[in-house]
């Protein structure tokens, strides 16, 4: 079985990306890890190649800022990397450059990988999520973070990036078929020194929307403020992805997460009470079940 990982990257160093050890929790399951690099202003490239793994294909790509609508740009350079991976690949395992791996789910991935390998219903695996947010010791419980998503899937030239790369989709715009399974995803994006966050997140904006449509009162702060999020958060009691733990040791601001507690909007508890009691999720699905 011949697994390939694939991601993509731009300005890692700049907006405090935690690629390296991104792209080391896919390694150990991996045979090759595509590496797609967007044209940066600091020195990302030298970053990638200092991992100096011989499973690692760097590749070059310059970004068509022009695309600025609903993150699609993102899509287009992940499909960009996606197309580098070796046709000889069974299973394919997507990590973006804030997402990280734990290294106890290795043996539930590969094992599903080879469970689902030839049967013809399954054409991608299901993670879980755990968001962090502010900081690397709260996570996020308000449904704007998304529970579930692809992150492998069955070698497919049909097999397409979605929208803003959240997920992907096959053929003419079918859903994947899959399975959900015991492991998560630690997606690390929120968890950022606030001077980088704010810089982080003005940049990134300007993939989804017109310069002027980005938010003026993050603009006019130096620091970016969690706050301004309507978001709820507890404390995280589990334990980070080995590759994780310096960086969330050598975390060099506060955040007081007792500002962001019971926040839960109505809506939200709601949904929560009807998950809970009567089974329903009324979460967003770019995939289908099997």
């Amino acid at each position: 079985m011949k697994v390939s990982g694939f991601t993509l990257v731009k300005n890692a160093i700049k907006f405090g990306y935690p690629v390296v050890e991104s792209i080391e929790s896919i390694l150990p399951i991996c045979d090759e890890v595509i590496v797609s690099i967007g044209d940066s202003e600091d020195e990302t490239l030298l970053l990638i190649k200092s991992i100096n793994s011989p499973k690692i294909k760097i590749h070059t790509s310059v970004w068509d800022t022009s695309v600025n609508q609903g993150g699609k740009i993102l899509a287009i350079e992940t499909d960009k990397a996606l197309a580098q991976v070796d046709n000889q690949t069974d299973w394919c395992i997507y990590i973006q450059a804030d997402e990280v791996l734990h290294e106890e789910d290795y043996d539930i991935i590969q094992s599903s990988m080879l469970k689902y390998g030839n049967d013809q219903q399954v054409e991608g695996l299901l993670f879980n999520y755990i968001h962090f947010y502010g900081s690397y010791h709260t996570v996020g419980i308000s449904t704007n973070f998304y529970p579930n998503e692809i992150r492998a899937f069955k070698y497919n030239p049909k097999v397409y990036s979605y929208r803003d790369a959240q997920g992907f989709r096959i053929r003419d715009n079918e859903k994947l078929k899959v399975k959900s399974i015991d492991a998560t995803v630690y997606h690390y994006g929120w968890a950022r020194e606030p001077k980088v966050m704010r810089t982080k997140y003005l940049d990134f904006n300007k993939l989804w929307y017109s310069q002027n449509k980005i938010d003026e009162s993050i603009k006019e702060k130096e620091n970016f403020n969690y706050a301004y999020k309507n978001f709820c958060v507890v404390p995280y009691t589990g334990t980070h992805p080995q590759v994780m733990q310096d960086r969330a040791k050598a975390m060099n601001w506060n955040f007081d997460e007792r500002i962001y507690r019971n926040r839960l909007s109505i809506k939200d508890k709601i949904k929560r009470i009807f998950k809970k009691y009567l089974g329903l999720d009324f979460s967003y699905r770019n995939y289908k079940i099997v």
